[in-house]
């Protein structure tokens, strides 16, 4: 019974660690994405439209 919980819990952090590094992955991706876009057409940012103000400002990484 132990070997078996301890598996179970071996198994569940790799799960979790699997997502996050998943998650990690997808971040810097967009990230690299974003930065070629920007090399392609010269610009130096991101606007993105703040839901609140309706101001425009520059991406934070």
């Amino acid at each position: 019974m132990p070997q078996l919980i301890f598996f179970a819990v071996i198994g569940v952090v790799a799960y979790v660690g699997y997502r996050a590094f998943v998650r990690e992955a997808q971040r810097v991706t967009a990230k690299v994405k974003r930065a070629e876009r920007e090399r392609q057409t010269g610009t130096s940012g991101t606007l993105v439209k703040d839901p609140k103000t309706g101001e425009y400002r520059l991406a934070k990484d």
